[in-house]
């Protein structure tokens, strides 16, 4: 007999626009850590204030600490990812998850309000279980996508939802430029004010998750004779067979491959754009601030763009465009001298971002076979925490042995995407979602089910 899993209600019921918007939400809700700790603010200010002293020993060794800081964190999740989607599967827990998840990053990123000038190690310790706690919600919610809607509608949704990040993004950073103009004109210094935008981040966090974690159902149903240690063993298995039996998955793991990739060069930029900005263009505070905020906008504009396009002519081709949007920005902006060039370029960066972030997480809902979509989103999570060690650490290592020579850098980065395009060329778009229809009808051990219920 086939080995009883997380049963299903109705073979997944159709999800409601309520239920669909709140899993949209959720993006709103986590894109305010990504645009303000890890892409705007809480970044350059541990460069240029946190782990001031620790530079001028050696320039560039702030911006490699937080690469450090960012490998950790991807290292922690790359290493838990997959088994904890297999387990939540098993053991119908994806929103259990998500809840505890999207509580944590809430805490830890409230407790960053806490960092000050020297504060290096604590610093780093809190943004670390921060990042931990976002990137396994974002895994987590992914997960949902295959269950509320059909793959045909995938990018568009998926396009809703990144579309609605960013403006979540933007609007959680211009509440955090509104308090920190008014805290620089009453005088305050850095230490003084951007601790204070984490709790910001947090709070519309929190209250912008709310509709998720009310309206989003969790369609799975555990097996409840089955106890904690027998769904852990289960996630371990799962996974071991996922991995064993790749050849019946052979374009998802290639995408897998190509998402490390080119996600390296996207993981440089999130994490890295504005200190680039700040030490190269010579940006200000108040400049670079102006700049991630239209990057959000143009990023909002490509997810939903594509997300429309992706739907009409596949992943794949949408894919390819974008990547070749974003050798074209990489090389304008390692060339630019002015401003204006600049702005050039981190605006074709923007539009890029935002489709290749929505084209990429479609792509793998739609090689994902829906009951097994914690586990698949679980490799997905992994492929980005992957990318996410390596494109920072390769571009803070050469910011350190080039003495801060950032433009040295940021051609690493044009290197991940060229290389992205070619492995994408590999992928069988047709090939990968019919391996995923096949394996929602085949049990785990790869046998077919006969109709009484014994396997051959």
């Amino acid at each position: 007999m086939t080995t009883p899993t997380a049963k299903k209600k109705s073979a997944f019921s159709p999800a409601s626009k309520r239920e669909r918007f709140a899993w949209c939400m959720y993006d709103v809700a986590n894109s305010g850590f990504t645009t303000v700790v890890l892409t705007a603010v809480f970044n350059a200010y541990f460069v240029g204030v946190v782990a001031a002293e620790v530079n001028t020993d050696q320039n560039g060794y702030a911006t490699l600490l937080w690469a450090i800081a960012m490998a950790i964190a991807n290292g922690l999740v790359l290493i838990c990812a997959p088994i904890l989607g297999a387990i939540a599967d098993h053991s119908a827990a994806k929103k259990r998850f998500l809840i505890f998840t999207t509580l944590g990053c809430v805490l830890f990123t409230s407790l960053l309000s806490l960092v000050g000038p020297g504060d290096v190690a604590l610093g780093m310790s809190l943004v670390i279980l921060a990042t931990v706690m976002f990137a396994a919600g974002e895994n987590f919610i992914a997960a949902f996508l295959p269950e509320l809607t059909t793959p045909d509608k995938m990018g568009r949704l998926s396009g809703y939802g990144w579309g609605m990040g960013y403006v979540g993004g933007l609007l959680t950073l211009g509440l955090c430029i509104i308090y920190i103009d008014w805290a620089q004109a009453q005088g305050y210094q850095p230490q003084d004010f951007v601790p204070i935008t984490n709790l910001i981040v947090a709070a519309i966090f929190a209250l912008a998750a709310l509709p998720t974690l009310l309206w989003l159902k969790e369609r799975a149903v555990s097996n409840e004779s089955r106890h904690l240690k027998e769904h852990i063993k289960t996630g371990f298995n799962r996974l071991h067979h996922t991995i064993k039996h790749a050849r019946q998955h052979q374009d998802l793991f290639r995408f897998l491959l190509t998402l490390t990739t080119y996600h390296a060069g996207i993981n440089t930029v999130i994490v890295l754009a504005a200190i680039y900005a700040q030490e190269v263009m010579q940006f200000t505070t108040k400049d670079t601030l102006l700049l991630i905020m239209v990057v959000n906008i143009t990023a909002a504009v490509g997810a939903l763009v594509f997300g429309y396009i992706q739907d009409r002519i596949g992943s794949k081709i949408s894919l390819i465009i974008t990547l070749v949007i974003w050798i074209i920005a990489i090389g304008i902006a390692y060339s630019a001298i002015e401003t204006n060039t600049f702005w050039l370029a981190a605006n074709l960066i923007g539009f890029a971002l935002g489709a290749s972030q929505s084209a990429g997480r479609a792509m793998v809902g739609q090689f994902a076979p829906p009951q097994r979509s914690g586990e698949f989103f679980g490799l997905w999570g992994l492929a980005i925490r992957l990318a996410a060690i390596i494109g920072p650490l390769t571009y803070g290592a050469i910011i350190y042995l080039m003495q801060g020579n950032h433009r040295l850098a940021i051609l690493s980065t044009l290197l991940f995407f060229i290389l992205g395009l070619i492995l994408l060329l590999t992928v069988n778009e047709q090939r990968g979602k019919q391996a995923a229809i096949n394996a929602e009808f085949t049990p785990r051990d790869g046998t077919r089910p006969s109709p009484n219920g014994d396997n051959h």
